[in-house]
């Protein structure tokens, strides 16, 4: 049996946990918002003038691009190969950026907001409008301007060139098959007790207990569906959405890269599920960009969370 197993783990977990209260969350100073701003504007720019080249400047060498429908992409040459890829593929009619908010996790600057675009496929000169959104992680350093370290994007509703936003010439890095992070350090058992009962949970539909993952003044930007904020509207969106899961006959939750800022937890977590409905079945791989809070009363909540298809 491997509930068992759960329950020594969280037990465990508890043990783990201090009374340290959660650090109040910052907005970013006007410097910084006004440099991140200098960044939209050039990716518009960048976007319609199909000049990708004018963004390597903001890149940090190590950057990590996580894009809906292709597997993650990192460092900064191949970050520039994906959007030749996508520019050479796609003529941006319009592009639209807008940031909901931009907070100082102490090292680390997260951003997250929305997007609109046309695209129009130069092969059949078909034009398609799209809405996402996206969350950006920054480094930040005393002395030098911050640099992008991670974007992560995806949309509000299906699309149907999906398979047009997969470009197989991009050099990509399959997370979700490579080597998941061995549990050496506290933060990393802790993340693997939660991620072991999200396995559970989703693939038992327990939407009740999914929902106490998520902090109450949490965000969730899951995939094809617009961002939800807040208990009340993340609970709905949950309750929701395990009505619509498929059986899972495999779960597999790993992550890849934990960055521990002191009250605020960055996972770059992966998921390798084995599902059927119906007559139907198959395997999906995804990513996960999930910004986790250490709560007053020493529990780690999600505060920050998106979610793409690979």
């Amino acid at each position: 049996m491997m509930l068992p197993r759960y329950f020594l783990l969280l037990i465990h977990l508890c043990c783990l946990c201090t009374s340290a209260f959660a650090q109040a969350v910052l907005p970013a100073d006007d410097t910084t918002q006004t440099y991140l701003r200098k960044y939209r504007s050039a990716y518009i720019q960048a976007m319609l003038n199909a000049n990708p080249g004018a963004l390597q400047a903001f890149f940090a060498d190590s950057i990590r691009l996580m894009p809906e429908f292709q597997k993650t992409v990192t460092r900064k040459e191949n970050a520039l190969l994906y959007y030749q890829a996508l520019l050479s593929r796609f003529r941006i009619l319009a592009f639209a950026m807008d940031a909901a908010e931009v907070l100082d996790l102490g090292g680390c600057l997260a951003e997250t907001g929305k997007f609109s675009a046309t695209l129009q496929l130069k092969s059949t000169g078909k034009a398609r409008e799209v809405k996402g959104k996206y969350m950006h992680l920054w480094k930040i350093s005393t002395g030098h301007a911050p640099r992008l370290l991670t974007a992560a994007w995806n949309y509000d509703h299906p699309l149907e060139m999906e398979a047009q936003l997969r470009f197989e010439a991009v050099p990509v890095t399959d997370v979700a098959l490579q080597p998941h992070l061995p549990i050496s350090s506290n933060i990393r058992f802790e993340l693997a007790a939660l991620n072991r009962l999200m396995e559970a949970t989703v693939t038992q539909h327990d939407a009740p207990t999914w929902e106490r993952f998520y902090a109450d003044d949490g965000m969730f930007l899951y995939s094809r569906h617009a961002a939800v904020q807040g208990r009340q509207a993340i609970n709905t969106f949950l309750e929701a959405h395990a009505r619509e899961l498929p059986v899972f006959e495999h779960l597999d939750i790993r992550n890849d890269r934990v960055d521990h800022l002191g009250d605020y937890v960055i996972e770059y977590a992966s998921h390798i599920a084995s599902w059927r409905t119906g007559d139907y079945s198959g395997v999906g791989l995804g990513k996960d960009l999930r910004i986790w809070r250490r709560e007053q009363d020493g529990s780690l909540k999600i505060f920050r969370h998106i979610a793409m298809y690979d």
